[in-house]
């Protein structure tokens, strides 16, 4: 059987790793180098992607396309595809919602391209059993045959364009809400004087948890950019199931103060964490012309 000539859009941390799975699958995998960082050259050079220049080109040599990308560019990484009359097989599997992923889809579906809807939970797939991409869609199982070999674990969920985006926002919810909450409620207990004792309080029902909490605010700072975004993204979906969609809003908030720390050289302190969730709101209301 011959194997698909694959391109990855764009290799970012995550990006690199679909990409990873689909060579150790046979895969020919390529992506477009013009108008990318330093960082995603030196990513594709070191698995030796080939390289098609443009996103035009990227369309013309490729049968399928993986669109990777920060859920705010989704739409426009696929009207970019499009405006190249690209008629292949599309994979979104961006932390988007399942309305704006069907609203991706009928667009390809007009322009004879085939659509998948993918949701990926976990980290960059580099461990078997660790990172799923979830699936749905008329031609799910050809995308998912293009990572038989792994690591990154495959499952086919149905024909209905928007239930894998719809499992991946319903399990980002909890996983990435809840750091949300955490950071909300160390950074207030801090201001309002009460953090040593709320930290001994939840030693004392939950060994342990202060010290995983802190690691967890810590390090969410790091992604905190992305995750704004999906926030909104799952926000819209909880609204679209009918539910209120606010809490998750605010998340988008908090994560948008902790944006400064994209490209840190180094974790930050949990007190220059509490300071930017902080100042951020204390600025906020100053500008607020009420």
């Amino acid at each position: 059987m011959k194997h698909p000539k694959v391109g990855i859009l764009h290799p970012g941390n995550m990006g690199i790793s679909i990409a990873a799975s689909a060579k150790n699958s046979g895969c020919q995998v390529y992506w477009a180098s013009e108008g990318r960082s330093a960082q995603s050259h030196d990513r594709a050079r070191r698995f030796g992607l080939h390289d098609a220049g443009t996103v035009a080109d990227l369309c013309l040599v490729c049968s399928i396309l993986i669109s990777v990308c920060p859920p705010h560019a989704a739409e426009e990484v696929a009207e970019q595809v499009l405006a190249h009359g690209f008629s292949g097989l599309y994979l979104d599997a961006n932390a988007i919602s399942p309305d704006r992923v069907t609203r991706i889809g009928q667009k390809m579906e007009a322009a004879s391209a085939t659509f998948v809807d993918g949701g990926i939970i976990g980290g960059p797939a580099w461990e078997p059993g660790q990172t799923w991409l979830y699936l749905s869609g008329r031609r799910a199982a050809a995308a998912a045959a293009c990572f038989a070999a792994g690591p990154l674990e495959t499952a086919v969920i149905g024909e209905a364009v928007g239930k894998a985006s719809a499992l991946k926002m319903c399990y980002a919810a909890w996983t990435k809400g809840r750091t949300a909450l955490l950071s909300a409620i160390v950074a207030a207990a801090d201001t309002l004087d009460v953090w040593a004792e709320l930290e001994q309080q939840w030693e004392r029902d939950w060994p342990g948890f202060p010290e995983e909490t802190v690691q967890r605010v810590r390090r969410v700072t790091a992604k905190a950019w992305r995750f704004a975004g999906e926030m909104e993204e799952i926000s819209a979906t909880l609204q679209a199931a009918g539910l209120p969609g606010e809490f998750h809003s605010g998340a988008a908030a908090l994560y948008r103060r902790l944006a400064r720390f994209k490209d840190a050289p180094a974790t930050p302190a949990l007190d220059e964490v509490i300071a930017a969730l902080v100042k951020a709101g204390f600025d906020e209301r100053e500008g607020d012309p009420a």
